[in-house]
């Protein structure tokens, strides 16, 4: 106990030396140790260091969580250990709403066929932001965190007990300087003068092992650049495999969404731009019987031709295979009759597209 009141009241001591050192450095009343210039410069470097990887990692991840309440929630669920809950980001749902609404207007029909391609392309580009940022956060993210929270708050706990260990020295220096003063007038050597000087070199050789020490680790900066380095590729790399996947995804897509009639659009564009107007003609199975003149109107003068002519599409049909070719109602098509082709079915063609159409879906013109 009486060890303890002993080291209790040398720490308040110290403590006190240290404060009146700091406050006489402020007011100009005492000189001050000052570093070499090649630490501080270290120190300057290990500060420029830390706020620039706090201010990168802040905008990194305002990158991949643009919703700050999410990002908040995710800090909370990391700093108790949680296991966050499954979110679903807006291309996966964006995705999930198209695929939901091309099955409630029909996958058989061209405009829920086309719903469901572009859902299900969300969903895939959605997966691929999820692992871009999976992988951000463990090669990117995760190292920035881990020196600012590890090796850089050794630095700030080294740099304060060099901070320290200057003041014991400066205030050594003090003691000494005022017991030669007092020495100088009694002309004496005072035993107070020995123990200010031995005090001294305690403190010097304490204060030099703490700047080495403090050097060493601020020299280990320029290995966390390296390493940072190697994380800026990593995170690099990701982000190149992510837009590479979301750039295959919707080439893709475009290329299935290209195999619909090439008039989709415009008829859309047309029956927008009409007030009030709403174009929904149902699709018509091939078994459905319609009026014989426009079942039979010119169909038997072309099959006993060579050459083609012009059709209107008179409904919506999705082609049931590859050697079928869908049909948007109201758009214009070239129809030619194939020897051997069964009597119900024509060859038709749209452009670069051919592929047989059902006779029962066409309306010869002049």
């Amino acid at each position: 106990m009486d060890f303890n009141v002993k080291r209790l009241a040398a720490d308040a001591g110290t403590f006190l030396s240290r404060a009146v050192q700091f406050t006489e450095e402020k007011l100009g009343q005492a000189e001050k140790t000052e570093l070499d210039a090649h630490l501080e410069n270290l120190l300057g470097r290990a500060e420029c260091t830390k706020h620039w990887t706090e201010k990168i990692m802040k905008q990194t991840e305002v990158l991949l969580q643009p919703n700050p309440n999410v990002r908040m929630e995710e800090f909370l669920y990391e700093k108790l250990e949680k296991k966050a809950p499954t979110r679903f980001n807006n291309h996966e749902l964006l995705g999930q709403s198209m695929i939901d609404s091309g099955n409630e207007f029909g996958p058989g029909t061209a405009y829920g066929n086309a719903l469901i391609k572009c859902g299900e392309t969300e969903k895939q580009i959605g997966g691929a932001e999820r692992e871009l940022i999976q992988s951000s956060a463990i090669n990117f993210l995760t190292p920035f965190r881990n020196f600012l929270e590890g090796d850089f708050k050794t630095i700030l706990k080294e740099r304060k007990l060099l901070q320290n260990k200057r003041l014991d020295l400066d205030a050594a220096k003090t003691r000494l300087k005022k017991a030669r003063m007092a020495d100088a007038r009694a002309v004496m050597w005072t035993d107070e003068v020995k123990k200010a000087e031995q005090e001294l070199r305690i403190t010097q050789s304490e204060f030099d092992r703490q700047a080495e020490i403090t050097r060493l680790l601020l020299e280990g900066v320029s290995s966390t650049h390296a390493h940072h380095l190697r994380c800026l590729n990593d995170f690099v790399e990701a982000q190149t495999t992510y837009y590479a996947q979301c750039y295959q995804y919707m080439v893709d897509l475009q290329k299935q969404l290209g195999s619909f009639p090439s008039t989709f659009s415009s008829n859309n564009n047309q029956s927008s731009g009409s007030a009030g107007a709403s174009i929904s003609v149902p699709t018509i199975p091939l078994s459905a019987s319609l009026p014989a003149p426009v079942a039979s109107s010119g169909f038997s003068e072309l099959r006993n031709s060579s050459g083609s002519r012009k059709a209107r599409v008179l409904y919506d049909y999705d082609a049931a295979g590859s050697s079928e070719l869908s049909l948007l109602a109201d758009e214009v098509i070239m129809v030619s009759s194939v020897p051997g082709m069964d009597s119900d079915w024509l060859m038709g063609e749209r452009g670069n597209q051919k592929g047989k159409v059902p006779i029962t879906y066409l309306e010869l013109l002049n």
